[in-house]
């Protein structure tokens, strides 16, 4: 790779990151994260992992749909934008893969409904 494209390459990723910046500044400020998990120069492929905060909020879908949308208008070399929460099965590298259960839902050792935990008084 030359060192042209090579800073072609670093431009892309910066006006990503500035884009994500720019234009959603909501997903730090409620404590979420925003960061670059692939960005293929050649396609034009993007994927963005929303984390923090953004895993299982309720409108991280609508700022997913916002993302993918806006960007590939506002930068032209972008034709595909892949977001994901680790809430919505999109590894985000941590989270352990564990899903919340309630009582009733599951049986403990013995066969028996689980009542979930017990009051500690």
């Amino acid at each position: 790779m030359s060192t042209e494209s090579q800073n072609d390459g670093d431009d892309l990723e910066d006006r990503v990151s500035n884009f994500l910046r720019r234009n959603f500044p909501q997903i730090q400020m409620h404590g979420g994260s925003a960061a670059i998990r692939e960005l293929d120069h050649e396609t034009g492929e993007v994927t963005i992992a929303l984390g923090g905060a953004c895993s299982g909020c309720g409108i991280s879908p609508m700022t997913i749909q916002a993302i993918k949308s806006r960007m590939v208008k506002e930068i032209p070399e972008i034709e595909k934008v892949n977001a994901h929460t680790g809430a919505d099965g999109g590894d985000m590298g941590g989270g352990g893969g564990m899903s919340p259960s309630f009582p009733g839902e599951t049986v403990d050792e013995d066969g028996e409904p689980d009542e979930g935990p017990e009051a500690p008084f």
